[in-house]
């Protein structure tokens, strides 16, 4: 049997509703909730229970509130014995990989996360930044076309590389508008414009990437005790002092998601297990390989069906 990653969701992945069967179901659920709460200063489970929507979307508390989600899936889920390998994560995901990892507690990661949050909101004011997603597109042709935009003085860079044909750009409103023009021109089979807060994994979200690095020091980042692959670079990280830098560098650099993949394969990892709320990272895995296997597991239904299906195989 091949190697395991634990795969955690980033923002988009939020649902009204998401982790309640759980603390339903599980005092000690609900114990980990409570903790997040008290260390927001406010409720945020009665947000993800209860929303509304859009208080939810929020980046301040839907970046928590994801975290906490798939910490409270992922307690459940190692009650029946499954470890991973690697662990790695989609942006915020990163964050909760580290701490599926050991490498920073959930109340700082809460804490962490939840001010992350409003450093990138507070980093370019609303309206000013975009983002979009672009289908159909070569990469490499892509990236050239980046390079001329950039030239004629808009802000506009590639910000995930999801997976094969799905790429996400980020930056400046005009800079977003003209590079979808252009990219539309030359090829891309559709520009489809994100409803997001801000230009995230652009240039524009340096001077918040700064500011993340006070917020880091104070989450007390540890060793990891199995490698996470970095969104930055697409390489398996356990060193604190790394850790650290790559968060700081992933505010305004892309997310290679698609390489991280690729890299979790190089490693011999052939089950992807998404811990938490949704099933878009299993999606994109699977537009990357499509003979890997992958599991989504978001409540007790889903963590029992997955169990029984890797101890089937290691009969």
């Amino acid at each position: 049997m091949g190697k395991i990653a634990f795969v955690f969701p980033g923002q988009g992945s939020q649902m009204v509703g998401m982790g309640k069967s759980l603390a339903d179901q599980h005092e000690d659920i609900r114990t980990m909730f409570n903790q997040a709460d008290e260390k927001l200063g406010y409720s945020l489970t009665d947000i993800m229970f209860n929303g509304p929507d859009e208080q939810l979307t929020l980046t301040t508390n839907a970046q928590p509130a994801l975290l906490a989600t798939s910490m409270a899936v992922l307690k459940r889920f190692e009650t029946v014995g499954v470890t991973p390998d690697y662990t790695a994560g989609h942006s915020l995901g990163e964050y909760t990989a580290l701490a599926a990892a050991g490498a920073i507690t959930f109340e700082k990661a809460v804490v962490a996360v939840h001010q992350r949050g409003k450093l990138m909101e507070e980093a370019v004011p609303a309206g000013l930044g975009a983002m979009a997603a672009v289908l159909g597109m070569d990469r490499d042709a892509l990236e050239e076309e980046m390079i001329e935009i950039s030239r004629s003085g808009a802000i506009v860079a590639a910000a995930n590389y999801n997976c094969p044909g799905q790429i996400v750009i980020s930056g400046s409103k005009e800079g977003v508008e003209k590079a979808s023009e252009r990219l539309k021109e030359k090829g891309a089979k559709r520009v489809i414009p994100l409803n997001v807060s801000g230009p995230f994994h652009s240039p524009l979200m340096k001077p918040a990437a700064e500011k993340l690095r006070v917020v880091l020091d104070a989450a007390n980042v540890q060793m990891s005790n199995v490698p996470v692959m970095a969104n930055v670079d697409a390489k398996p990280v356990t060193d604190a002092e790394t850790i650290k830098e790559n968060l700081v560098r992933q505010l305004y650099s892309p997310v290679l998601w698609e390489d991280s993949v690729n890299a979790l394969l190089n490693e011999g990892v052939d089950t992807f297990i998404e811990i938490g709320s949704g099933t878009v990272l299993s999606g994109l895995i699977k537009k990357v390989n499509r003979r890997v296997r992958t599991f989504a597991v978001s409540d007790e239904e889903s963590i029992m069906k997955t169990a029984a299906a890797l101890k089937e195989e290691t009969k």
